[in-house]
């Protein structure tokens, strides 16, 4: 008779009673934990977050639970033939370390039993229920056990379905709950997140898969399984533009109300409204400033000539891990080298598609390619930021001095004309000057808010030097987009006649659009930035919108050490 092999017994630890301000871990943090570590990671250390039609239609489902009860009795007042609700009750734990807000407590014959809330139907799995939910009702159930109620088993409640099951509160589960809450301050005490699912089914449904980018990363490390589309859902948010003169912005129900002298000229659903965009002097009322900052739409603000000059946002992202990281790199120089070779090598190879696309010349720029191209390889051997800023300035010299040649020019000659000789700013002194430099500052715009949303400093840069009221990260990350947003807007507003020579004004040597030129060309910007490409990398079809933020989070993920290398965009 051959000997059974030794059982191997857990010693399970006791959680030191929390002390000072270690936060406690929320029941459904647990959940999370049992679903994708990776997911609790994002959420819980990170924080990150995004609403989804899932958690939408979760608050709803608990519309009548979350409004607390007045009372419910502790454990000692509870007579056993009281039979009592209550709804919406919070209980924690400093002994566990857990805290837990209770959808419905039910107590009869003095034993209590929580009912957890669960939108869609009851699955027809062995357990009658997913660990993730079974987890987070065991984590309720001991916490009432620690506050000195009888609770041997929970009810989870599909309100889909309408239907009830019973969740026992056995030993088996007790472990798995035992498990998942250490497993998740183990993660969270590392500061190292955990590796994304690899083709799971849970990624489509998870409301954070743009944030986590689980196929993406995966596919930057390993490269064999395509990326699924799931980054890229289409948000229909757009910013809006307010550049009148003297206009007021308010708040009035779900909608801002612009007006002019206190007639109402406009208005615009906050639910379609990304960002609001503040040209000149223009007044936006403190209410409708703070309600803007509750729900995370920022405002930028500009000169009247279109000049960046800051943003306005809430509380910001929590993810000071991500700063942390970004700080640091900041201060390698080898890092920073690294990060601005491939950002400049990006710039000129798209600067040397730009040409290639819209050349209008005689003969072929077969030579100007090849030189662009040479420039390219170069910027890949700079010893220092200064060499590379003189490969980067000899590339745009190449580039800038054939820009006229991408030019449409008037059948007529007695047509004025947009004729550019050479790049130049601060300010303009052509009328293509002067769209550059609105086009880029648009762009600066836009990266800054695109940065700032996933949580990175757009400040602190490594390429662009810090400098007071700089967005140092926004002009290194908008480098490669230069030529294929502002530049390609520019040509494409001149050569359709969207914007005419009869649109700017001069005034002291500086040139800069009217009104009604700056309104076309804003069009014309927004309609790129909406413009649908297909991914070089990964394949699916996302908008330059939403390419931004997906380029953020791959920098971001660069930064935190999950990726070998930022992928940098480059067209075809």
């Amino acid at each position: 008779m051959s000997e059974q092999p030794p059982v191997q017994l857990e010693l399970p630890l006791p959680f030191p009673e929390l002390s000072g301000d270690v936060p406690l871990l929320p029941a459904r943090m647990i959940n999370e934990f049992q679903y994708c570590p990776r997911l609790a990671y994002l959420e819980w250390v990170q924080g990150e977050w995004a609403a989804s039609a899932d958690t939408v239609e979760g608050d709803h489902a608990h519309r009548r639970v979350d409004q607390p009860s007045k009372r419910f009795p502790v454990a000692d007042d509870l007579d056993d033939d009281d039979k009592l609700h209550g709804r919406s009750i919070q209980l924690s734990s400093n002994r566990l370390g857990l805290i837990a807000k209770l959808d419905l407590l039910e107590a009869e014959d003095g034993i209590v039993t929580p009912v957890d809330y669960k939108r869609g139907k009851r699955p027809h799995v062995a357990r009658g229920a997913y660990d993730p939910e079974r987890v987070q009702l065991c984590v309720q159930g001991l916490i009432l056990r620690e506050h000195g109620y009888r609770c041997d088993e929970g009810l989870l409640y599909f309100v889909q379905s309408r239907e009830r099951v019973r969740v026992a509160f056995d030993e088996e589960l007790e472990q798995l709950t035992a498990n998942a809450i250490q497993g998740l301050r183990l993660i969270a005490d590392s500061g190292h997140i955990p590796a994304p699912l690899q083709d799971s089914p849970k990624c489509p449904a998870c409301s954070l898969v743009g944030i986590c980018l689980p196929d993406e990363v995966n596919y930057l490390h390993h490269g064999s399984l395509e990326p699924r589309p799931l980054a890229v859902l289409r948000d229909e948010a757009l910013p809006v533009y307010v550049q009148a003169y003297k206009a007021k912005i308010g708040k009035k129900g779900e909608e801002l109300e612009i007006s002019i002298d206190d007639e109402k000229v406009q208005t615009a659903r906050l639910i379609d409204t990304s960002q609001v965009v503040i040209m000149g002097n223009v007044y936006m009322t403190t209410p409708c400033l703070q309600d803007l900052m509750k729900r995370q739409i920022p405002v930028s603000w500009h000169s009247f000539g279109g000049w960046f000059v800051g943003h306005t946002i809430g509380t910001g992202h929590k993810n000071v891990e991500l700063r942390t990281a970004q700080y640091k790199a900041s201060f390698d120089d080898k890092a920073c080298l690294h990060i601005a070779r491939d950002l400049v090598r990006s710039k000129i190879h798209n600067s040397r598609v730009q040409l290639r696309r819209n050349w209008r010349g005689e003969t072929a720029p077969d030579g100007l390619l090849d030189q662009l191209k040479a420039l390219a390889d170069k910027s890949q051997r700079a010893k220092d930021l200064p060499q590379l800023l003189g490969i980067e300035g000899a590339a745009a010299a190449v580039y800038f001095g054939a820009f006229d040649q991408l030019i449409k020019k008037p059948d007529d000659p007695r047509q004025m004309s947009f004729d550019f000789n050479n790049r130049n700013r601060r300010p303009p002194t052509d009328p293509v000057n002067a769209l550059l430099s609105f086009a880029y500052a648009m762009l600066v715009r836009t990266w800054t808010m695109s940065l700032s949303a996933v949580g990175l400093d757009p400040y602190r840069g490594f390429y662009h030097q810090p400098r007071y009221g700089r967005p140092a990260l926004a002009l290194d990350l908008m480098e490669p987009f230069r030529p294929i947003i502002a530049d390609s807007t520019v040509l494409q507003v001149i050569n359709n006649g969207e914007v005419r020579p009869t649109d700017f004004t001069c005034v002291a040597g500086s040139v800069a659009l009217d009104e009604g030129g700056r309104k076309r060309f804003i069009a014309a910007f927004e309609r790129r930035m909406s413009q649908e490409i297909t991914h070089p990398l990964f394949g699916y079809r996302v908008d330059y919108r939403r390419l931004f933020e997906i380029q953020a989070r791959l920098f971001g993920r660069y930064l935190l050490g999950e990726l070998p290398e930022y992928p940098n965009f480059t067209t075809r």
